[in-house]
């Protein structure tokens, strides 16, 4: 099924490419393109992950240069029996994470110095759960190569003007001022389109299996929540600069200040919040269930609460909740 959904994402992301090039230089244009196309899409199945990661400035650590941090990716990948991950840290204030890369196998996963800063070891834990989340379902090389197709797209509906009238006397070849003008806007516009159906679902999907595999929702629940309250204060400029990876990262990295921020490529914070504080009631029936909202995180005497629950698997021990054993992770 993933091998399906990623082979209609990129004959889609394929065509659409090809159209501009029928637009803009006609048959032969959309040959040129669809060559192009297939040179990218071989390209990015090997690349993606590489371009990606050095689009945003990460560097490689091991446990020598951030401990902590690469334990915990370290455990939760044992814990959802994946292969140990490639570990990235992005030098960015504002809070953040994504996952990279064409398999299970060849993957990584990268957060910045904003998020390792700024959230708790338990939130980091719930962060890096959701990325190997994705990992887990095969969702990294899907979203790398349309990171990759739709910057290039993008790229090609700006050289609109250098190319369009090129090709008069061919059919498709003129574009005409406004047509140029409605390629570079309808273009990139359709390439976010693909993006947010693409990384919408499998958002809250990762917000699940990310929760079973830290075996705490709340803990993602919170950190989102940091996140997102963050990532509208604090810029993150290579993502601006590259705005086709945003749909990579677990909460939109983009301020606002852009035209390709209208189509939002995620699903509203407060609803992944409330998703995850459901799937904590169902699994340890707590009534009086410790509330988050996207405006911040969770209060002092409900950390207290929460952390007083899970000092056990936190420190090696065992809890004696039946639900804690069901889902307490590497922790449990």
């Amino acid at each position: 099924m993933n091998f399906f959904r990623t082979a209609m994402l990129l004959a889609g992301m394929t065509g659409l490419f090809m159209g501009i090039g029928y637009l803009l230089g006609g048959s032969g244009g959309m040959m040129i393109a669809f060559i192009i196309a297939l040179g990218m899409n071989v390209f990015s199945y090997w690349n993606s992950d590489k371009m990606v990661l050095k689009m945003h400035n990460a560097h490689e650590v091991d446990e020598r240069d951030a401990p902590e941090y690469y334990e915990i990716v370290r455990r939760l990948a044992e814990a959802a029996e994946l292969p140990m991950p490639k570990v990235y840290v992005i030098d960015s204030d504002q809070p953040n994470a994504f996952a990279t890369g064409r398999n299970p196998e060849n993957a990584a996963v990268a957060a910045s110095t904003g998020l390792l800063n700024r959230l708790s070891y338990e939130e980091v834990a719930g962060v890096m759960a959701h990325e190997l989340a994705h990992i887990k379902n095969y969702d990294i090389l899907t979203m790398t190569v349309t990171a990759t197709l739709a910057g290039a797209i993008s790229m090609l509906a700006n050289f609109a003007f250098f190319f369009s009238g090129s090709n008069d006397d061919e059919e498709g070849g003129d574009l005409g001022f406004i047509g140029t003008i409605a390629l570079m806007f309808l273009a990139p516009m359709a390439a976010s389109i693909v993006q947010m159906a693409v990384s919408r679902t499998r958002e809250y999907q990762a917000d699940k299996i990310g929760a079973q595999i830290c075996g705490q929702p709340l803990w993602l629940a919170s950190a989102l929540a940091k996140i997102a309250n963050a990532a509208g204060r604090e810029v993150n400029y290579a993502a601006e600069r590259n705005p086709a990876t945003a749909h990579m990262f677990i909460i939109n990295p983009l301020s606002g200040q852009r035209m390709d921020n209208l189509f939002s490529t995620h699903p509203d914070t407060q609803n992944r919040i409330d998703a995850l504080q459901s799937l904590h009631q169902d699994w340890y029936g707590q009534e009086d269930a410790l509330r988050v909202s996207s405006g911040g995180s969770l209060g002092a005497n409900q950390r207290r609460s929460q952390m007083d629950q899970d000092d056990g698997p936190w420190a090696g021990g065992s809890s004696s909740s039946q639900a804690h054993d069901d889902h307490g992770g590497p922790w449990g």
